[in-house]
């Protein structure tokens, strides 16, 4: 007998459908990152992050999205958080610094990073998260987008809710180095080549207004570089004396072009080496 061919193609279809993602097992790990293709959650056994007493010249920053991530690791009404400006002045630090200290009185709160060029799958990810008994603060990382860039709707879903409304059991905090996530000159390209220009950019521009908390950063000055490098320095017991250490650091930003948080990391870095200190655990 002759199998009907509906039968036979339904069948075929079947075994090259991906299999339904299984609900993850979110008491592996406290952070997780997203990925596609197939869809996957991947347990982060060990974060990168430093403390959060080590990031110098973010207080009013720190506090706000530290108070703000209390509430939300609580169960209590909390906002997205974009995080804005300078390059290398700990924006993506300070929210796993965060995560990392209030996870450690409320298990209950876990990180699940997201790639912005996985954004279009972020509704499939939700659906995950809506149901689970955590509270999820969804990290997106150096957000931006272009002229021809689409992305920018599928982060509504996260922002917005759509029909279903954003999960109450997720947050969303977002690093830039744009405060209005799409380079100043192409706002400006875009109002001036308009028919209608206030519409033109409109629904790219309104995107960070939809974030309850925009937390500025701004590049820092000498004394908060010495002072970054003074607390490495102190936590992972490297031994410098002020003069040598100024001179050296000095010397350092002045080679890089630039001063930030980064860049005195990066000069600790190159001094634990020098003097033998380790600085992995």
């Amino acid at each position: 007998m002759i199998d009907d061919p509906m039968d036979r193609i339904a069948a075929a279809l079947e075994r090259i459908a991906p299999a339904p993602l299984a609900d993850p097992d979110f008491s592996r790990a406290a952070a997780f990152v997203w990925h596609t293709d197939p869809d996957r959650l991947e347990p982060v056994g060990e974060v990168s992050r430093i403390e959060l007493t080590l990031l110098v010249g973010v207080d009013r920053s720190r506090d706000t999205l530290l108070a703000n991530t209390v509430q939300f690791a609580k169960g209590l009404p909390a906002n997205n958080a974009l995080l804005w400006g300078a390059r290398g002045m700990g924006k993506s630090s300070l929210v796993k610094a965060i995560h990392g200290k209030i996870h450690a009185s409320h298990e209950v709160l876990r990180l699940v990073e997201l790639q912005r060029e996985d954004l279009p799958s972020v509704g499939r990810l939700l659906n995950l998260l809506r149901h689970a008994p955590y509270r999820f603060i969804l990290f997106c990382d150096d957000l931006s987008f272009g002229h021809d860039d689409a992305h920018y709707k599928s982060l509504k879903a996260v922002l917005d809710g759509g029909i279903e409304g954003r999960p109450d059991n997720v947050v969303l905090y977002a690093t830039s180095n744009r405060r209005h996530l799409m380079p100043r000159d192409m706002i400006e390209n875009e109002r001036g080549s308009a028919i209608n220009p206030s519409e033109a950019v409109e629904e790219k521009v309104s995107l960070s207004d939809r974030f309850g908390l925009w937390l500025g950063f701004h590049a820092c000055d000498q004394d908060q570089y010495l002072l970054m490098i003074r607390g490495y320095c102190d936590a992972y017991g490297v031994e410098i004396e002020e003069e040598v250490l100024r001179s050296e650091a000095i010397e350092w930003q002045a080679t890089r072009g630039s001063r930030s948080g980064r860049v005195a990391w990066q000069y600790f870095t190159d001094l634990a080496g020098r003097r033998g200190v380790a600085l992995a655990g």
